[in-house]
This record gives C-alpha cells, structure tokens and sequence, in this order.
C-alpha cells in the first residue's frame, strides 16, 4: 500500500513537473511557430497559425536586412570579455574576502549586492555622458565595461561563497611549501574551485548576451549585439511579428545551445560544495 502511495505520489510529481516545463518552454515554442510563417499568417488566430503553411521566407528576409553575423560578434565580444575582465577582478577579490576576511567583509558583501537594486536609469545619464567625453559610446570596449561592472557584484558573491567551501588548511599548507601568493592563487585555489568557476562564468556570459537596456542605449549601429538586432523590428509602423521572431529565434540560439551542452558543468558548478 505504501510502495503504490508512493509511486502515485511520484507520478503526480513528474505530471507536474512535466506541466510546469511546458508551461515555461511554451513562449519560445511559440516564437519558433512563427517564425516559420508570413507576416499575414502571423497575426491570424492561434488555430490558423498551427495549420497555415510553414516557411523560411522570414529568416531570409532579417538576413537581407541586418547583417546578424556583425550583431552576432559583438554579442560574443561584449559577454566573454566582460566575463573575462570581471574575473580578473572578482577572483582576486572573492580569495581575499573569503580567506583574510576582515571586520567589515559582511558589509561590503552586502554593499556590492545592494547595487543591483539601483534602478540602471537612475545612472544612465552619467555613465553615457562619461563614455561619450571618452569617447567609447557605441564601442564594444564601452559595453564590456559596462556590462562588467554590472555584473560584478553577482561575479563575486558567487565565487565568494564557492572559495568559502575550500579548506584554509590547504592553503595554508601551499604556503608553508613555500608558494607565494600568485601561485597559491592559480595553481592552488583556481583548480579546486573550476566548478564554482565555469558556472559563474557560464551565468555571466548568460546575463550579458540577454543583456537589452545598456546595449540599447549605449550603442546605434557599430557595437550593437543581438538584443539591439531584435529591437530593430519594432518600429513606428508596427510590430512585423513573424520577422521579430526569426530575430528573436536568431538571437537566443547560440545561448541556448551553449547552455544546452554545458548544463552538467552548469549544475555541478551550483551546487559545488551542497554535500562536504
């Protein structure tokens, strides 16, 4: 009796479970559906969507428009370089906070996540006014900076509390086999925390390539990624909703993809350290 409770209760769970997927996944079904259908199929009601004709002529024509390849670059530039130079910063950062924690390394933890509340408008005009005198508005040095800081404070947190898993012991033993701090930084603490590592640098890449408020108002054609690609197709005569969602399909599959083939290191990244 209690093994068939059991299993009916674990079936009711993967329906569930199962519901829920769906439910998710379904709005990029949805934008797949028509970006397989004309213009005039697209706005038809959901039944003579499912039913109409299929074809590619959306895709060709955001090809013939927009030259995705270009968009498709800079959104690879700006999220692996703001990634890479918020390593830079966040690893060295992360070990100091973690392993010579001072009175006030809670606070500033907390100071640095707070930032992420500020509402990005509240800043914009300073920043682009900076970056315009710099002259890097609508470059991709200019959103990789950006975007860099942005993403910082999670940058830290995240390494922070995988370097927090790692025994001081093992440090402190490097150290008494005479290793400096450079190399107690990256040939002892770098390889033990990879999994922490890659799934922050796996999230960070995520954040910024779906990154739409800077990349909008920081660049007009040079350095535009993908999101400003997909915001090229509302304009003030309407919403061209099958061409809007090839963009859209165009623009979210590298990303999905990669997450695709990276979800085991992703997930074992989040949950370094759950079990000691």
């Amino acid at each position: 009796m209690a093994r068939a409770v059991s299993t009916s209760r674990k079936t009711f769970n993967t329906a569930i479970a199962g519901l829920l997927g769906f439910v998710m996944f379904f709005p990029v079904l949805w934008i797949v559906i028509l970006s397989f259908k004309s213009e005039f199929d697209a706005i038809r009601s959901p039944l003579a969507i499912l039913t109409s004709g299929w074809t590619l002529e959306s895709y060709g024509a955001v090809q013939a428009r927009s030259d995705y390849f270009k968009h498709f670059t800079n959104s690879v530039v700006i999220s692996v370089g703001s990634t890479f130079l918020g390593l830079l910063i966040a690893v060295p950062a992360a070990w100091s906070m973690a392993f010579v924690p001072a009175k006030r390394t809670r606070g500033v933890l907390m100071w640095m996540l707070s930032t992420k509340m500020l509402p990005p408008v509240g800043v914009l005009v300073p920043i682009y006014l900076i970056f315009r005198d710099l002259g890097i508005l609508d470059t991709n040095l200019g959103l990789v900076i950006v975007l860099m800081l942005m993403n910082l404070p999670i940058i830290i947190w995240m390494l922070y509390t995988y370097f927090r898993e790692i025994p001081g012991e093992i440090l402190e033993a490097a150290r008494m086999d005479g290793a400096s701090l450079r190399d107690e930084v990256l040939y002892v603490l770098t390889p033990m925390a990879v999994p922490g590592i890659a799934s922050t640098v796996l999230l960070n890449i995520i954040l910024a390539w779906n990154e739409a408020f800077w990349t909008l108002n920081l660049t007009a054609a040079r350095a535009a990624p993908l999101t400003a690609f997909i915001a090229s197709y509302s304009s003030p005569e309407g919403l061209f909703y099958a061409k809007l969602s090839a963009a859209s399909v165009m623009a979210i599959a590298p990303i999905l993809i990669m997450g695709w083939f990276s979800q085991k290191q992703l997930v074992r990244g989040l949950t370094f350290g759950a079990v000691k």
